[in-house]
Protein backbone atom coordinates (compact mmCIF):
# COMPACT_ATOMS: atom_id res chain seq x y z
CA UNK A 1 0.00 0.00 0.00
CA UNK A 2 0.81 3.72 -0.11
CA UNK A 3 2.26 4.58 3.29
CA UNK A 4 3.26 8.38 2.73
CA UNK A 5 3.17 10.53 -0.40
CA UNK A 6 5.88 13.81 -0.19
CA UNK A 7 5.77 16.38 -2.88
CA UNK A 8 7.72 19.50 -3.48
CA UNK A 9 7.72 22.30 -5.93
CA UNK A 10 4.74 20.49 -7.60
CA UNK A 11 2.41 22.67 -9.28
CA UNK A 12 0.71 24.89 -6.56
CA UNK A 13 2.41 22.95 -3.75
CA UNK A 14 5.67 23.81 -2.38
CA UNK A 15 5.82 21.19 -0.02
CA UNK A 16 3.52 18.57 1.38
CA UNK A 17 3.83 15.03 3.35
CA UNK A 18 0.46 13.09 3.51
CA UNK A 19 0.17 9.91 5.11
CA UNK A 20 -2.40 7.52 4.05
CA UNK A 21 -4.74 4.99 6.51
CA UNK A 22 -4.54 1.38 4.52
CA UNK A 23 -8.04 1.38 4.53
CA UNK A 24 -10.50 3.96 2.93
CA UNK A 25 -8.72 7.76 2.73
CA UNK A 26 -11.34 10.30 1.19
CA UNK A 27 -10.24 13.94 -0.28
CA UNK A 28 -12.56 16.55 -0.51
CA UNK A 29 -13.08 20.37 -1.33
CA UNK A 30 -14.31 22.92 -3.05
CA UNK A 31 -14.65 22.71 -6.70
CA UNK A 32 -11.82 23.70 -8.41
CA UNK A 33 -9.41 23.18 -5.04
CA UNK A 34 -7.34 20.91 -6.55
CA UNK A 35 -8.48 17.58 -5.06
CA UNK A 36 -6.72 15.85 -8.03
CA UNK A 37 -3.16 17.04 -7.26
CA UNK A 38 -2.70 14.42 -4.50
CA UNK A 39 -3.81 11.32 -7.40
CA UNK A 40 -2.52 13.31 -10.09
CA UNK A 41 1.24 12.83 -8.20
CA UNK A 42 0.91 9.24 -7.38
CA UNK A 43 0.02 8.67 -10.84
CA UNK A 44 3.06 10.54 -12.19
CA UNK A 45 5.73 8.92 -9.34
CA UNK A 46 4.69 5.64 -12.05
CA UNK A 47 4.48 7.01 -15.41
CA UNK A 48 6.74 6.54 -18.44
CA UNK A 49 6.04 10.24 -19.47
CA UNK A 50 6.09 13.46 -17.63
CA UNK A 51 5.38 16.77 -18.56
CA UNK A 52 7.67 19.81 -17.17
CA UNK A 53 4.99 21.97 -16.85
CA UNK A 54 4.41 19.88 -13.67
CA UNK A 55 7.30 22.15 -12.16
CA UNK A 56 5.93 24.78 -9.90
CA UNK A 57 6.78 28.28 -11.46
CA UNK A 58 10.38 29.60 -10.90
CA UNK A 59 11.43 26.38 -9.55
CA UNK A 60 14.01 24.19 -11.26
CA UNK A 61 12.36 21.01 -10.45
CA UNK A 62 9.57 18.85 -8.96
CA UNK A 63 10.47 16.01 -6.66
CA UNK A 64 7.06 13.05 -5.89
CA UNK A 65 8.29 10.77 -3.32
CA UNK A 66 6.47 7.36 -2.50
CA UNK A 67 6.62 5.08 0.90
CA UNK A 68 4.99 2.28 -0.44
CA UNK A 69 4.45 -0.86 2.23
CA UNK A 70 5.17 -4.08 0.78
CA UNK A 71 3.57 -7.48 2.98
CA UNK A 72 2.33 -9.70 0.21
CA UNK A 73 4.76 -9.82 -2.95
CA UNK A 74 7.97 -11.54 -3.10
CA UNK A 75 9.83 -8.60 -5.45
CA UNK A 76 13.36 -10.00 -4.46
CA UNK A 77 14.04 -11.12 -8.03
CA UNK A 78 12.83 -8.24 -9.39
CA UNK A 79 14.78 -6.10 -7.43
CA UNK A 80 18.11 -8.36 -7.90
CA UNK A 81 17.64 -8.59 -11.59
CA UNK A 82 17.49 -4.05 -11.69
CA UNK A 83 20.23 -4.04 -9.26
CA UNK A 84 17.87 -2.22 -6.69
CA UNK A 85 18.19 -2.78 -3.06
CA UNK A 86 16.03 -4.55 -1.04
CA UNK A 87 14.96 -2.99 2.39
CA UNK A 88 12.41 -5.35 3.00
CA UNK A 89 9.12 -4.46 3.48
CA UNK A 90 9.29 -0.61 2.70
CA UNK A 91 10.21 0.54 -0.70
CA UNK A 92 10.64 3.93 -1.53
CA UNK A 93 10.03 5.65 -4.77
CA UNK A 94 11.27 9.37 -5.93
CA UNK A 95 10.23 10.86 -9.28
CA UNK A 96 12.70 14.31 -10.16
CA UNK A 97 11.18 16.19 -12.86
CA UNK A 98 13.62 19.08 -13.89
CA UNK A 99 13.47 21.10 -17.26
CA UNK A 100 16.08 18.71 -19.06
CA UNK A 101 14.49 15.33 -18.43
CA UNK A 102 13.11 13.06 -15.16
CA UNK A 103 14.84 10.37 -12.51
CA UNK A 104 12.88 7.82 -11.55
CA UNK A 105 14.35 5.95 -8.39
CA UNK A 106 13.64 3.20 -6.26
CA UNK A 107 15.82 2.30 -2.43
CA UNK A 108 17.90 5.61 -4.17
CA UNK A 109 19.02 3.56 -7.40
CA UNK A 110 18.52 4.92 -10.42
CA UNK A 111 15.94 2.39 -12.86
CA UNK A 112 13.89 2.35 -16.26
CA UNK A 113 10.38 2.70 -17.02
CA UNK A 114 9.80 -0.98 -17.34
CA UNK A 115 10.55 -1.49 -13.91
CA UNK A 116 8.50 1.39 -13.06
CA UNK A 117 5.95 -0.29 -15.35
CA UNK A 118 6.34 -4.16 -13.45
CA UNK A 119 6.30 -1.87 -9.85
CA UNK A 120 3.23 -0.65 -10.45
CA UNK A 121 1.19 -3.53 -11.75
CA UNK A 122 1.39 -4.80 -8.33
CA UNK A 123 0.53 -1.95 -6.39
CA UNK A 124 -1.54 0.63 -8.01
CA UNK A 125 -4.36 0.51 -9.99
CA UNK A 126 -6.31 4.34 -11.05
CA UNK A 127 -10.12 4.79 -12.56
CA UNK A 128 -10.88 7.88 -13.43
CA UNK A 129 -12.66 9.29 -16.25
CA UNK A 130 -10.04 8.45 -18.67
CA UNK A 131 -7.82 6.27 -16.76
CA UNK A 132 -9.41 2.76 -16.46
CA UNK A 133 -6.17 0.78 -16.54
CA UNK A 134 -6.32 -2.76 -16.79
CA UNK A 135 -10.26 -3.54 -16.58
CA UNK A 136 -11.39 -1.96 -19.37
CA UNK A 137 -8.92 -3.40 -21.48
CA UNK A 138 -9.85 -6.72 -23.22
CA UNK A 139 -6.23 -7.91 -22.91
CA UNK A 140 -6.39 -8.35 -19.17
CA UNK A 141 -10.32 -9.51 -19.02
CA UNK A 142 -8.87 -13.31 -19.39
CA UNK A 143 -6.66 -12.72 -16.09
CA UNK A 144 -9.35 -11.29 -14.64
CA UNK A 145 -11.59 -14.41 -15.17
CA UNK A 146 -8.56 -16.75 -14.34
CA UNK A 147 -8.06 -15.31 -10.66
CA UNK A 148 -11.11 -15.38 -9.88
CA UNK A 149 -11.22 -19.26 -10.23
CA UNK A 150 -7.74 -19.86 -9.28
CA UNK A 151 -9.23 -22.06 -6.57
CA UNK A 152 -10.75 -24.49 -9.07
CA UNK A 153 -8.61 -24.50 -12.44
CA UNK A 154 -5.49 -21.98 -10.99
CA UNK A 155 -2.68 -24.92 -10.71
CA UNK A 156 -3.97 -26.28 -14.22
CA UNK A 157 -3.02 -23.39 -15.94
CA UNK A 158 0.23 -22.37 -14.18
CA UNK A 159 1.04 -26.11 -15.17
CA UNK A 160 -0.66 -25.44 -18.95
CA UNK A 161 1.82 -22.08 -19.25
CA UNK A 162 5.26 -24.57 -18.36
CA UNK A 163 4.34 -27.10 -20.92
CA UNK A 164 3.83 -24.37 -23.17
CA UNK A 165 6.78 -22.64 -22.73
CA UNK A 166 7.86 -26.48 -23.45
CA UNK A 167 6.26 -26.29 -26.76
CA UNK A 168 7.82 -23.05 -27.48
CA UNK A 169 11.57 -24.18 -26.89
CA UNK A 170 10.69 -27.38 -28.73
CA UNK A 171 9.67 -26.00 -32.09
CA UNK A 172 12.64 -23.43 -31.73
CA UNK A 173 15.20 -26.41 -31.28
CA UNK A 174 13.82 -28.05 -34.17
CA UNK A 175 13.85 -25.24 -36.59
CA UNK A 176 17.56 -24.42 -35.79
CA UNK A 177 18.10 -28.36 -35.84
CA UNK A 178 16.84 -28.14 -39.18
CA UNK A 179 18.85 -24.97 -40.47
CA UNK A 180 22.03 -27.19 -39.06
CA UNK A 181 22.07 -30.26 -40.16
CA UNK A 182 23.58 -30.09 -43.25
CA UNK A 183 27.08 -28.56 -41.94
CA UNK A 184 30.14 -30.33 -42.52
CA UNK A 185 33.05 -31.28 -39.80
CA UNK A 186 35.30 -28.51 -41.07
CA UNK A 187 32.59 -26.30 -41.01
CA UNK A 188 31.67 -26.81 -37.63
CA UNK A 189 35.34 -26.39 -36.87
CA UNK A 190 35.87 -23.27 -38.36
CA UNK A 191 32.72 -21.96 -36.47
CA UNK A 192 33.91 -22.93 -33.10
CA UNK A 193 37.32 -21.25 -34.25
CA UNK A 194 35.34 -18.22 -34.79
CA UNK A 195 32.86 -18.19 -31.43
CA UNK A 196 36.53 -18.58 -29.30
CA UNK A 197 38.38 -15.34 -31.27
CA UNK A 198 35.62 -13.26 -30.36
CA UNK A 199 34.92 -14.56 -27.56
CA UNK A 200 38.88 -14.56 -26.03
CA UNK A 201 38.65 -10.82 -26.75
CA UNK A 202 35.67 -9.98 -24.36
CA UNK A 203 34.09 -7.15 -25.64
CA UNK A 204 32.46 -4.65 -22.83
CA UNK A 205 30.03 -2.91 -24.83
CA UNK A 206 29.67 -2.02 -28.48
CA UNK A 207 31.17 1.27 -27.78
CA UNK A 208 34.28 0.08 -26.54
CA UNK A 209 36.30 1.31 -29.53
CA UNK A 210 34.37 4.47 -29.72
CA UNK A 211 35.30 5.52 -25.98
CA UNK A 212 38.83 4.11 -26.08
CA UNK A 213 39.64 6.23 -29.48
CA UNK A 214 37.96 9.32 -27.21
CA UNK A 215 40.65 8.59 -24.60
CA UNK A 216 43.31 7.52 -26.77
CA UNK A 217 42.95 10.89 -28.66
CA UNK A 218 43.71 13.09 -25.30
CA UNK A 219 46.80 10.96 -24.42
CA UNK A 220 48.38 11.21 -27.37
CA UNK A 221 48.05 15.16 -27.19
CA UNK A 222 48.16 15.58 -23.53
CA UNK A 223 51.42 17.68 -23.65
CA UNK A 224 49.65 20.25 -26.24
CA UNK A 225 46.36 20.14 -24.51
CA UNK A 226 48.23 20.99 -21.68
CA UNK A 227 50.57 23.46 -23.24
CA UNK A 228 47.44 25.11 -24.82
CA UNK A 229 45.49 25.50 -21.63
CA UNK A 230 47.81 26.64 -19.54
CA UNK A 231 49.07 29.67 -21.86
CA UNK A 232 45.47 30.46 -22.07
CA UNK A 233 44.99 30.59 -18.56
CA UNK A 234 47.62 32.73 -18.26
CA UNK A 235 46.74 35.11 -21.00
CA UNK A 236 43.38 35.42 -18.80
CA UNK A 237 44.05 35.22 -15.32
CA UNK A 238 48.08 36.44 -14.85
CA UNK A 239 49.59 38.50 -12.84
CA UNK A 240 50.69 41.14 -15.63
CA UNK A 241 49.66 42.31 -18.54
CA UNK A 242 45.74 39.30 -18.67
CA UNK A 243 42.73 39.99 -20.12
CA UNK A 244 41.06 39.98 -16.90
CA UNK A 245 43.73 43.27 -15.65
CA UNK A 246 42.69 44.73 -19.10
CA UNK A 247 38.84 44.21 -18.65
CA UNK A 248 38.68 45.45 -14.99
CA UNK A 249 40.62 48.84 -16.45
CA UNK A 250 38.08 49.01 -18.51
CA UNK A 251 35.85 48.69 -16.35
CA UNK A 252 36.51 51.47 -14.02
CA UNK A 253 36.38 53.85 -17.17
CA UNK A 254 33.35 52.61 -18.29
CA UNK A 255 31.95 52.55 -14.35
CA UNK A 256 33.29 56.64 -14.50
CA UNK A 257 31.45 57.08 -17.50
CA UNK A 258 28.05 55.44 -16.44
CA UNK A 259 27.77 57.83 -13.52
CA UNK A 260 28.04 60.55 -16.20
CA UNK A 261 25.96 58.73 -18.86
CA UNK A 262 22.93 56.34 -17.60
CA UNK A 263 22.83 55.00 -20.98
CA UNK A 264 26.39 52.89 -20.05
CA UNK A 265 24.99 50.90 -17.54
CA UNK A 266 23.93 48.23 -19.41
CA UNK A 267 27.69 48.25 -20.79
CA UNK A 268 29.35 48.33 -17.35
CA UNK A 269 26.93 45.10 -16.75
CA UNK A 270 27.69 43.34 -19.50
CA UNK A 271 31.75 44.12 -18.64
CA UNK A 272 30.93 43.07 -15.19
CA UNK A 273 29.43 39.58 -16.60
CA UNK A 274 31.89 39.24 -18.89
CA UNK A 275 34.82 39.49 -16.29
CA UNK A 276 32.94 36.89 -14.20
CA UNK A 277 32.39 34.78 -16.84
CA UNK A 278 36.61 34.87 -17.53
CA UNK A 279 37.46 33.91 -14.44
CA UNK A 280 35.07 30.95 -14.47
CA UNK A 281 36.93 29.85 -17.62
CA UNK A 282 40.15 30.60 -16.40
CA UNK A 283 39.51 28.13 -13.61
CA UNK A 284 38.10 25.66 -15.42
CA UNK A 285 41.06 25.83 -17.56
CA UNK A 286 43.63 25.59 -14.45
CA UNK A 287 42.26 22.66 -13.40
CA UNK A 288 41.97 20.84 -16.74
CA UNK A 289 45.54 21.76 -17.38
CA UNK A 290 46.40 20.37 -13.73
CA UNK A 291 44.68 17.17 -14.63
CA UNK A 292 46.56 16.39 -17.63
CA UNK A 293 48.84 13.25 -17.54
CA UNK A 294 50.96 11.81 -19.81
CA UNK A 295 50.46 8.02 -19.23
CA UNK A 296 52.57 6.11 -21.93
CA UNK A 297 51.27 2.73 -20.17
CA UNK A 298 47.91 3.73 -20.48
CA UNK A 299 48.71 4.72 -23.89
CA UNK A 300 50.01 1.68 -25.09
CA UNK A 301 47.36 -0.65 -23.67
CA UNK A 302 44.83 0.97 -25.38
CA UNK A 303 46.22 1.25 -28.65
CA UNK A 304 46.97 -2.55 -28.42
CA UNK A 305 43.42 -2.72 -27.70
CA UNK A 306 42.44 -1.20 -30.60
CA UNK A 307 44.21 -3.38 -33.13
CA UNK A 308 42.21 -6.15 -31.52
CA UNK A 309 39.33 -4.79 -31.59
CA UNK A 310 39.56 -3.21 -35.38
CA UNK A 311 40.88 -6.94 -36.53
CA UNK A 312 37.88 -8.13 -35.36
CA UNK A 313 35.55 -5.35 -36.71
CA UNK A 314 37.47 -6.48 -40.06
CA UNK A 315 36.54 -9.91 -39.99
CA UNK A 316 33.20 -9.93 -38.25
CA UNK A 317 31.20 -6.78 -40.03
CA UNK A 318 32.75 -3.02 -39.52
CA UNK A 319 31.33 -2.31 -35.81
CA UNK A 320 31.72 -3.74 -32.07
CA UNK A 321 27.72 -3.74 -32.49
CA UNK A 322 27.92 -6.00 -35.49
CA UNK A 323 30.62 -8.17 -34.17
CA UNK A 324 28.57 -9.19 -30.94
CA UNK A 325 25.20 -9.96 -33.23
CA UNK A 326 27.47 -12.86 -35.10
CA UNK A 327 28.90 -14.07 -31.34
CA UNK A 328 25.71 -14.13 -30.74
CA UNK A 329 24.30 -15.53 -34.22
CA UNK A 330 27.51 -18.09 -34.46
CA UNK A 331 27.02 -19.40 -30.64
CA UNK A 332 22.94 -20.48 -31.83
CA UNK A 333 24.53 -22.08 -34.52
CA UNK A 334 26.98 -24.41 -32.52
CA UNK A 335 24.23 -25.24 -30.04
CA UNK A 336 22.01 -26.59 -32.75
CA UNK A 337 24.10 -28.67 -34.47
CA UNK A 338 25.67 -30.22 -30.68
CA UNK A 339 21.53 -30.96 -30.69
CA UNK A 340 21.87 -32.52 -33.81
CA UNK A 341 22.48 -36.06 -32.50
CA UNK A 342 18.99 -36.03 -31.97
CA UNK A 343 16.81 -37.31 -34.56
CA UNK A 344 14.72 -34.59 -36.11
CA UNK A 345 12.24 -37.22 -36.43
CA UNK A 346 11.99 -38.15 -33.15
CA UNK A 347 11.80 -34.06 -32.06
CA UNK A 348 8.55 -33.35 -34.70
CA UNK A 349 6.92 -36.76 -32.55
CA UNK A 350 7.46 -35.08 -29.42
CA UNK A 351 6.38 -31.86 -30.37
CA UNK A 352 3.05 -33.63 -31.86
CA UNK A 353 2.53 -35.40 -28.24
CA UNK A 354 3.08 -31.80 -26.42
CA UNK A 355 0.79 -30.37 -28.85
CA UNK A 356 -1.90 -33.22 -28.34
CA UNK A 357 -1.38 -32.89 -24.36
CA UNK A 358 -1.40 -28.53 -24.49
CA UNK A 359 -5.43 -28.86 -26.81
CA UNK A 360 -6.49 -31.68 -23.94
CA UNK A 361 -5.52 -29.39 -21.15
CA UNK A 362 -6.79 -26.44 -22.78
CA UNK A 363 -9.93 -27.87 -23.62
CA UNK A 364 -10.84 -28.90 -20.14
CA UNK A 365 -9.60 -25.34 -19.04
CA UNK A 366 -11.58 -23.84 -21.20
CA UNK A 367 -14.91 -25.65 -20.04
CA UNK A 368 -13.96 -24.21 -16.16
CA UNK A 369 -13.90 -20.93 -18.21
CA UNK A 370 -17.67 -20.85 -19.28
CA UNK A 371 -18.94 -22.15 -16.39
CA UNK A 372 -17.15 -19.67 -14.05
CA UNK A 373 -17.95 -17.11 -16.67
CA UNK A 374 -21.93 -17.53 -16.19
CA UNK A 375 -21.07 -17.43 -12.55
CA UNK A 376 -18.99 -13.86 -12.33
CA UNK A 377 -21.41 -12.68 -14.77
CA UNK A 378 -24.58 -13.30 -12.88
CA UNK A 379 -22.61 -11.37 -9.81
CA UNK A 380 -21.26 -8.67 -11.26
CA UNK A 381 -24.84 -8.46 -12.51
CA UNK A 382 -26.55 -8.40 -9.20
CA UNK A 383 -23.72 -5.70 -7.88
CA UNK A 384 -24.95 -3.62 -11.20
CA UNK A 385 -28.23 -3.57 -9.89
CA UNK A 386 -27.30 -2.74 -6.20
CA UNK A 387 -25.17 0.09 -7.43
CA UNK A 388 -28.52 1.76 -9.36
CA UNK A 389 -28.02 0.07 -12.76
CA UNK A 390 -30.95 -2.22 -12.57
CA UNK A 391 -31.37 -1.97 -16.17
CA UNK A 392 -27.80 -3.34 -16.55
CA UNK A 393 -27.17 -6.69 -18.13
CA UNK A 394 -23.41 -8.27 -18.34
CA UNK A 395 -21.98 -10.84 -19.73
CA UNK A 396 -18.37 -12.53 -20.41
CA UNK A 397 -18.05 -13.37 -23.95
CA UNK A 398 -15.76 -16.90 -24.41
CA UNK A 399 -14.70 -17.00 -28.15
CA UNK A 400 -11.80 -19.82 -29.68
CA UNK A 401 -8.62 -18.64 -30.41
CA UNK A 402 -5.43 -20.52 -31.81
CA UNK A 403 -3.03 -22.43 -29.49
CA UNK A 404 -1.24 -19.72 -26.98
CA UNK A 405 0.26 -19.48 -23.86
CA UNK A 406 -3.02 -18.88 -22.07
CA UNK A 407 -5.14 -21.34 -24.13
CA UNK A 408 -7.56 -21.28 -26.28
CA UNK A 409 -10.11 -18.34 -25.25
CA UNK A 410 -10.17 -15.03 -25.94
CA UNK A 411 -12.29 -13.33 -22.94
CA UNK A 412 -14.13 -10.43 -23.48
CA UNK A 413 -16.53 -8.05 -20.81
CA UNK A 414 -19.34 -6.95 -22.35
CA UNK A 415 -22.41 -4.41 -21.11
CA UNK A 416 -25.37 -2.50 -21.59
CA UNK A 417 -26.69 -0.85 -19.24
CA UNK A 418 -30.29 0.70 -20.57
CA UNK A 419 -32.75 -1.25 -22.23
CA UNK A 420 -32.70 0.24 -25.33
CA UNK A 421 -28.99 -0.35 -26.27
CA UNK A 422 -27.70 -3.86 -27.28
CA UNK A 423 -24.41 -5.72 -25.45
CA UNK A 424 -21.11 -4.19 -26.38
CA UNK A 425 -17.50 -4.29 -25.18
CA UNK A 426 -17.22 -2.49 -21.65
CA UNK A 427 -14.44 -0.74 -23.29
CA UNK A 428 -17.22 1.22 -24.98
CA UNK A 429 -19.24 2.16 -22.01
CA UNK A 430 -19.50 6.16 -22.98
CA UNK A 431 -21.29 7.85 -19.39
CA UNK A 432 -18.91 8.21 -16.81
CA UNK A 433 -20.68 7.79 -14.30
CA UNK A 434 -21.83 4.36 -15.62
CA UNK A 435 -18.06 3.59 -15.97
CA UNK A 436 -17.16 4.51 -12.40
CA UNK A 437 -19.97 1.97 -11.43
CA UNK A 438 -19.18 -1.01 -13.60
CA UNK A 439 -15.94 -0.29 -12.05
CA UNK A 440 -16.82 -0.58 -8.70
CA UNK A 441 -18.82 -3.40 -9.04
CA UNK A 442 -15.99 -5.92 -10.83
CA UNK A 443 -13.86 -5.11 -8.15
CA UNK A 444 -15.94 -5.48 -5.21
CA UNK A 445 -16.21 -9.35 -6.41
CA UNK A 446 -12.44 -9.07 -7.35
CA UNK A 447 -11.69 -7.89 -4.17
CA UNK A 448 -10.71 -11.29 -2.89
CA UNK A 449 -8.40 -12.06 -5.25
CA UNK A 450 -6.83 -9.45 -6.74
CA UNK A 451 -3.16 -8.80 -5.96
CA UNK A 452 -3.03 -5.16 -6.61
CA UNK A 453 -2.33 -2.94 -3.11
CA UNK A 454 -4.12 0.53 -3.65
CA UNK A 455 -6.72 1.28 -5.53
CA UNK A 456 -7.64 4.78 -6.47
CA UNK A 457 -10.72 6.24 -7.61
CA UNK A 458 -10.95 9.87 -8.90
CA UNK A 459 -15.05 11.33 -8.63
CA UNK A 460 -16.10 7.57 -8.32
CA UNK A 461 -19.78 8.84 -7.04
CA UNK A 462 -19.96 11.26 -10.51
CA UNK A 463 -23.57 11.63 -11.85
CA UNK A 464 -25.00 9.42 -8.56
CA UNK A 465 -27.23 10.26 -5.91
CA UNK A 466 -29.57 9.11 -3.13
CA UNK A 467 -29.64 5.42 -2.78
CA UNK A 468 -27.26 5.08 -5.39
CA UNK A 469 -24.59 7.30 -3.10
CA UNK A 470 -25.15 5.16 0.43
CA UNK A 471 -25.32 2.01 -2.32
CA UNK A 472 -21.88 3.10 -3.50
CA UNK A 473 -20.44 4.21 0.07
CA UNK A 474 -21.07 0.62 1.74
CA UNK A 475 -19.38 -1.22 -1.95
CA UNK A 476 -16.66 1.18 -1.20
CA UNK A 477 -16.35 0.48 2.80
CA UNK A 478 -16.30 -3.18 1.83
CA UNK A 479 -13.80 -3.05 -1.17
CA UNK A 480 -11.02 -1.65 1.34
CA UNK A 481 -11.18 -4.44 3.95
CA UNK A 482 -9.03 -6.17 1.02
CA UNK A 483 -7.57 -3.05 -0.94
CA UNK A 484 -6.42 0.50 0.26
CA UNK A 485 -8.44 3.10 -0.93
CA UNK A 486 -7.89 6.87 -2.13
CA UNK A 487 -10.67 8.36 -3.85
CA UNK A 488 -12.14 11.73 -4.24
CA UNK A 489 -16.05 12.43 -3.58
CA UNK A 490 -18.83 15.48 -3.79
CA UNK A 491 -20.82 12.64 -1.59
CA UNK A 492 -20.82 13.25 2.47
CA UNK A 493 -22.30 9.87 2.64
CA UNK A 494 -19.17 8.54 0.73
CA UNK A 495 -16.69 10.81 2.56
CA UNK A 496 -18.73 9.90 6.32
CA UNK A 497 -17.26 6.28 5.65
CA UNK A 498 -13.10 7.60 6.17
CA UNK A 499 -10.78 6.09 7.88
CA UNK A 500 -8.74 9.22 7.23
CA UNK A 501 -10.27 12.25 5.52
CA UNK A 502 -8.55 14.89 3.50
CA UNK A 503 -9.06 18.21 2.85
CA UNK A 504 -7.98 20.20 0.06
CA UNK A 505 -8.20 23.94 -0.12
CA UNK A 506 -6.70 26.29 -2.71
CA UNK A 507 -5.69 30.01 -1.08
CA UNK A 508 -4.66 33.11 -3.37
CA UNK A 509 -2.76 36.15 -2.21
CA UNK A 510 0.10 37.07 -3.94
CA UNK A 511 0.23 33.73 -5.58
CA UNK A 512 -2.23 30.83 -5.87
CA UNK A 513 -1.29 28.11 -3.50
CA UNK A 514 -3.16 24.50 -2.05
CA UNK A 515 -2.78 23.25 0.96
CA UNK A 516 -3.76 20.14 2.13
CA UNK A 517 -5.22 18.85 5.63
CA UNK A 518 -6.43 16.00 7.69
CA UNK A 519 -9.67 16.34 9.24
CA UNK A 520 -10.77 15.30 12.49
CA UNK A 521 -13.42 16.16 15.17
CA UNK A 522 -15.20 18.92 15.11
CA UNK A 523 -13.47 20.29 11.35
CA UNK A 524 -14.22 17.08 9.58
CA UNK A 525 -18.68 17.31 10.93
CA UNK A 526 -18.45 20.62 9.51
CA UNK A 527 -16.31 19.69 5.92
CA UNK A 528 -19.43 17.03 6.06
CA UNK A 529 -21.92 19.23 6.89
CA UNK A 530 -20.74 21.57 3.81
CA UNK A 531 -20.45 18.93 1.54
CA UNK A 532 -24.22 18.06 1.97
CA UNK A 533 -26.31 21.43 2.13
CA UNK A 534 -23.52 23.53 0.49
CA UNK A 535 -23.22 25.44 3.69
CA UNK A 536 -22.74 25.14 7.41
CA UNK A 537 -25.71 25.50 9.63
CA UNK A 538 -27.19 23.44 12.46
CA UNK A 539 -29.42 21.00 9.59
CA UNK A 540 -26.35 20.24 8.14
CA UNK A 541 -24.43 19.94 11.04
CA UNK A 542 -26.65 17.51 12.70
CA UNK A 543 -26.86 15.24 9.35
CA UNK A 544 -23.24 15.02 9.19
CA UNK A 545 -23.33 13.92 12.54
CA UNK A 546 -25.83 11.32 11.77
CA UNK A 547 -23.80 10.29 9.02
CA UNK A 548 -20.70 9.65 11.09
CA UNK A 549 -22.99 8.06 14.34
CA UNK A 550 -23.96 5.33 11.35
Amino acid sequence: MIKQLRIKDYILIDELTANFDEKLNVITGETGAGKSILINAIDIAFAPRVSKDVIKHDKEKAVIELVIENTKHDLSQLFEENGVDNFGTEIVLSKEITQNGVRSRVNGTLVNQEFIRQLKSYFLDIHSQHQTYAFMQPKYHINLLDSYAKESYGTKLDAYKEKFKDYQDLQLKLENLKNASDMTESQIEFLQFQINEIDSANIQSSTEDEELNSELEVLENAEKLKELTGTSYWAINGDDGSIIEALGKIKQNISKAASMDKNLEELESNLIDAIERLHDAGSELREYSQNLDNDTERLNEIQERLFLLDKLKRKYGGSLESVLETFEKLSNELNAIEFSTQNIEELESKIEITRKDLEHIASEISENRKNYAQVLSVLIQEKLEKLELPKARFEISIQPKELSYDGIDNVEFLISTNVSEDIKPLAKVASGGEISRVMLAIKSIFAQSDDIDTVIFDEIDTGISGKASQSVADEIAELSKYHQIILITHQPIIASRANKHFYVRKSQSDETKVDVYVLTGENRIKALAELAGGEINEQSIEFAKSLISV
